[in-house]
């Protein structure tokens, strides 16, 4: 069986279409099956930068953005660091650049529901998971991702 990526989940407070990641939701085309994907699960405060700086050494690692697809799913305390009124100009730039290489970028419906966020709290790029980040890392797990908690 092909691999998959991932699907996007529903969401009414989403303003970044199927585009956003990276291969959108239909099969793996043959080039991609060989392409690692890996998912970054981040939820401590202290691990926001470091975290950061796995993904950009991990993308230049593999020889660029296109030779990797990484999701980084973000829940819990972590989430405060990309609002938007919060987050510093370096974190700011660094989820930018991300974003930009194709990193999708998830955050936990229930973290936004119990921190009262809609997407327009946080900085660009972010897709709200309405499963719940924990969830969606199980499922990105089944299909076929790495997972990766620094």
């Amino acid at each position: 069986m092909t691999p998959r990526p991932p699907s996007l989940p529903p969401s009414s407070d989403r303003d970044a279409g199927p585009s956003r990641w990276r291969g959108g939701t239909g099969p793996a085309r043959a080039d991609q099956a060989a392409i690692p994907r890996v998912a970054y699960h981040l939820a401590d405060t202290d691990k926001v930068n470091f975290v950061l700086g796995n993904i950009e050494n991990h993308i230049a690692g593999e020889g660029g953005p296109d030779k990797v697809h990484i999701v980084l799913v973000v829940h819990g305390p972590a989430l405060s660091f990309f609002e938007t009124r919060k987050a510093t100009p370096d974190v700011g730039r660094r989820l930018s650049r991300l974003a930009s290489a194709g990193v999708g970028l998830a955050a936990c419906g229930n973290t936004m529901q119990a921190q009262k966020l809609g997407l327009s709290d946080l900085l660009p790029g972010f897709v709200r998971v309405d499963e719940g980040g924990v969830v969606r890392l199980a499922r990105l797990q089944a299909e076929g991702y790495a997972y990766l908690r620094p």
